[in-house]
């Protein structure tokens, strides 16, 4: 794939976007149920391809990423033709005689999607349907790194699509600046806060809006009080960093426990790990693995350095890529380990002194804003004031993960974190702009916005803008 080849597949798209096809919104909902008809088709590949590159088993394989991503797109088809709805207006008395005035919500046009490894179809297809509902052509530049997922993604939209509609490229760094060089009409980027800032730097020169959604660069806390329910908080924690092996953006990087419970705490977390994955977890073939041989290293490495620490985990298979869910205890607040991203399973857990909770909270703040906060505690008004006033992408009390699963709200981060929201109707906000249009009469026009604006008329004119500011 080359510069030249990238150029010519946005213009072709640029070319379909401007015969208006698009914005029809019986095409769009046609073109999502395509979309569906087609992962349902491949849908035993798609299992196949993201157990060949994250080892996942074919229930995780739905869990995360086949099953919401079909959700999503049921949901766009029930709202694609509200949402796209314009929405009218009174224009006002100063307008008058222009009564009328639409938002009509338009596609940006060709849209650039940056794909991530580690959910593969739910952050390349889940953005792609959104894209679509929302009226845009698009180019899906998927992850070198999972190349199985790759291969059937592209298969999916070609089966589904005309590449001058949607179409799949594959390749490394050097293919997706020559993306990021080409000029599309909206940027949307999963990925690191490192290299979103290329991002964003390559998208000014054209002025292109970008969406971003990142890990957070220091990482999403977890904070486990002492009044906690202890056992349910530690069977949830395991469960999530089990999952796909802690690549998740949105996954716990850090524990913070209260002093007073937190060998109770790390009992119940070491005995809810083993049950649900067993004593070897890198030989459990239901266990995923990490993405490359290199991500498997740096986890191993980092798990050297704390190995005095290390109560459970601490092994691994570096043939298979699979590295144990390690808990490591105790962990300083400012340790390095706890001031970057991990995405890894490694866990590391630092004690504070309950009564001294605000000061955890103080030095969290302080830190980059993470994609989520998750709380375990019974004091409910606590955990509402705190999830009301720390600044962060989005979370749960006394849950872990389950708020990216509800249909109607936003997924989204905040500075270091990303910008921009989507799922659902949010997803097709962030894939439209809104235009205002005012519809003007050639009747009854008054005289007030023109000239004069001296002597008698102006005096009128001001006590007539003092009685419209009354009303």
């Amino acid at each position: 794939m080359t510069k030249q080849d990238v150029e010519n597949i946005v213009a072709k798209q640029r070319e379909f976007f401007r015969t208006g096809e698009t914005l029809n919104v019986d095409f769009r909902i046609r073109q999502l149920k395509k979309l569906k008809e087609a992962i349902i088709h491949f849908e035993s590949e798609i299992e196949g391809a993201l157990h060949a590159d994250l080892g996942r088993s074919p229930v995780e394989a739905n869990l995360c990423d086949i099953l919401p991503v079909l959700i999503e797109i049921d949901e766009s088809i029930k709202g694609t033709r509200k949402w796209a709805r314009p929405e009218k207006h009174f224009s006002g008395i100063l307008s008058f005689p222009s009564l009328t005035t639409r938002v009509n919500k338009m596609p940006y046009g060709t849209a650039l999607i940056i794909a991530p490894f580690n959910f593969p179809i739910m952050l390349s297809i889940g953005v792609l349907q959104a894209a679509l509902s929302a009226g845009n052509t698009a180019v899906i530049k998927v992850s070198s790194k999972a190349p199985a997922c790759a291969e059937i993604i592209e298969k999916v939209v070609e089966y589904a699509f005309d590449e001058k509609y949607v179409k799949v490229i594959k390749g490394g760094h050097d293919v997706a600046d020559f993306c990021l060089e080409a000029r599309f009409d909206k940027i949307f980027y999963t990925g690191s806060p490192r290299v979103a800032v290329h991002v964003m730097e390559m998208a000014a020169k054209h002025l292109t809006p970008v969406a971003l959604e990142l890990g957070g660069e220091t990482g999403n806390w977890c904070i486990v009080r002492k009044d906690a329910n202890l056992r349910d908080a530690a069977r949830k924690v395991a469960f999530f960093k089990i999952l796909n092996s802690g690549q998740i953006c949105i996954n716990i990087n850090q524990v913070a426990v209260a002093r007073e419970v937190a060998d109770e705490f790390l009992n119940c977390l070491k005995e809810e790990i083993i049950r649900q994955i067993g004593e070897s977890p890198e030989s459990n073939p239901e266990y995923p693995k990490l993405i490359t041989g290199a991500a498997y290293e740096k986890c191993a490495a980092e798990a050297e350095s704390y190995k005095d620490r290390i109560i459970l985990g601490g092994t691994g298979n570096a043939q298979g890529c699979k590295y144990s869910p390690t808990v490591i205890y105790p962990v300083g607040i400012d340790e390095d380990i706890v001031k970057h991203e991990l995405f890894c399973p490694l866990l590391p857990v630092v004690p504070f002194d309950d009564d001294k909770v605000d000061e955890l909270i103080k030095t969290i703040e302080e830190r980059e804003h993470g994609l989520a906060l998750y709380v375990f505690t019974k004091n409910k008004k606590w955990a509402r004031r705190i999830m009301q006033k720390m600044q962060f992408g989005g979370g749960c009390i006394n849950e872990v993960i389950m708020h990216i699963m509800v249909k109607g709200v936003p997924f989204n981060g905040t500075g270091h974190s990303g910008m921009g929201a989507y799922h659902g109707k949010w997803g097709f906000r962030e894939f439209t702009h809104p235009s205002t249009v005012l519809e003007g009469s050639a009747h009854f026009n008054l005289s007030l916005r023109e000239h004069p604006y001296s002597g008698k008329a102006g005096e009128n004119k001001k006590k007539m803008f003092n009685m419209i500011r009354k009303l």
